[in-house]
């Protein structure tokens, strides 16, 4: 797996970089958002907020439009408003720094599994899925509305797809983090409705998921 490092701190992102080589995997490193932005030829990106030319959320939402490749944030903002604000931008996942680097490579190969590796639980069809005028595709991570291509990030496709999984079945959020973000997750259950929001309105409309007080999400066609 090729990364794409974001990371001014020039120790901190030798130590990365060094480590995640000694991993097996090979990292390329941008000191800014400019040299993040002309990279290219990634499988994931780390990407740092704290960068010396722009906002690390800027170029987060502008990765996001050009490409669908996983984003794990490494920010020093542990407040939770910043965290669901940086996965409503596209990011597939964050860690908070300081971090352990055995975390670190834990997220990284758990969000892999989920998106790079594309890989189908033994409950999903296999073939693509009609529910309605909404058509989703595991084996090319597509997903369509009468006809029309929807651009999801890849947390929110792996999102959809495993509510999809049980049409009108209800899902908890624990449920949710689990089973599409790693089993042992422990940032905030706001993730999960940062998420479904901005499904809603790729899909351009509130009732695709409905959301259960108190209990979790289904997907439903509107109408239903």
């Amino acid at each position: 797996m090729k990364i794409l490092l974001v990371e001014d701190d020039r120790s901190i992102a030798q130590s990365v970089v060094d480590g995640l080589s000694a991993e097996g995997f090979t990292v390329a490193l941008a000191t800014s958002g400019r040299a993040a932005l002309d990279a290219t030829d990634f499988d994931m990106v780390l990407l740092d907020l704290g960068l010396p030319d722009m906002d690390g959320r800027d170029v987060c939402r502008q990765l996001r439009q050009r490409t669908g490749v996983p984003i794990i944030m490494l920010t020093a903002r542990a407040e939770e408003f910043d965290r669901v604000l940086g996965l409503e931008l596209g990011a597939d996942d964050y860690i908070t720094k300081p971090f352990s680097f055995r975390e670190l490579v834990a997220r990284i190969r758990a969000v892999g599994r989920r998106t790079v590796d594309a890989p189908g639980g033994g409950d999903e069809p296999a073939g693509p899925q009609q529910v309605g005028p909404l058509l989703i595709d595991r084996r090319t991570r597509r997903v369509s509305v009468d006809g029309t291509e929807v651009q999801l990030t890849a947390k929110e496709f792996d999102l959809l797809a495993f509510l999809a999984t049980d049409i009108g079945a209800v899902h908890t959020r624990t449920e949710i983090l689990e089973s599409v973000w790693d089993a042992h997750w422990y940032g905030p259950t706001k993730t999960v409705d940062a998420h479904v929001a901005s499904i809603r309105k790729k899909l351009g409309q509130h009732k695709w998921i409905e959301a259960v007080r108190g209990v979790g999400f289904r997907l439903e066609p509107p109408g239903r």
